[in-house]
């Protein structure tokens, strides 16, 4: 979804009506070589990482009442899971709004609990599947409390310091890689794709592919 689709009402909606075809396909498209500024974006300013030498890094921004964002999960999950071992791949919530703030946080209180594994995908589900209204703390805590996670636990948690300087550090990367629509990839602190450039977001993990071999060949 870009940017200027996300209103009030797509909260919890997740409707897809008036979107452009490209940006709802997941499917995969020919492969041909990426062009800079077609298919993906050269950052003006570089992002730092604090990364060891020889690691690159890739970040998926996400919301979660995104109905993109929820399509793309299983196909990036199954990316993850077979990506090189020099690529160290982060998920950044985003927050276009601040209504887009609690399930932001929801997701550092999962990292904080090592309960990503068990959360994320269930609140996708929630969300998407179930239909459920979960945009708000307390929507989210009484939610996490019916799924193994103490309703009391998850607010101390969200309340806490880390989660709210980790949740603070999301927006300023979405800021500094130039969000324009979720799900996006940001590649090695340089380079950003997403679907509406990318045609599809599957076309957008092959150019993101492309971009760490050229960052490996010190491009």
């Amino acid at each position: 979804m870009k940017r200027r689709d996300f209103s009030l009402a797509a909260v919890g909606a997740a409707a897809v009506a008036g979107l452009p075809l490209a940006a709802q396909s997941q499917g995969p498209v020919a492969a041909v070589k990426p062009v800079e500024g077609k298919d993906y974006l050269s950052l003006d300013k570089r992002v730092p990482t604090d990364l060891g030498a020889g690691k690159i890094e890739l970040i998926e921004f996400f919301w979660y009442s995104c109905p993109h964002c929820n399509s793309f999960e299983p196909q990036f999950a199954a990316w993850v899971k077979a990506a090189p071992k020099d690529v160290v791949v982060q998920r950044m919530p985003v927050r276009f709004r601040d209504d887009f703030e609690a399930q932001q946080r929801a997701y550092y209180v999962f990292e904080s609990l090592n309960m990503l594994d068990v959360m994320h995908g269930k609140l996708f589900h929630a969300i998407h599947n179930e239909r459920l209204q979960l945009n708000t703390a307390q929507a989210l805590a009484a939610w996490a409390g019916k799924n193994g996670l103490p309703e009391q636990k998850f607010l101390d948690t969200y309340n806490s310091f880390g989660v709210s300087t980790k949740a603070r550090r999301a927006t300023q990367m979405q800021e500094s890689f130039k969000v324009q629509g979720v799900p996006a990839l940001g590649i090695a602190g340089r380079f950003y794709t997403d679907g509406s450039l990318s045609q599809t977001m599957g076309r957008a993990l092959q150019v993101a592919e492309y971009l760490i071999g050229e960052v490996r060949r010190g491009r």
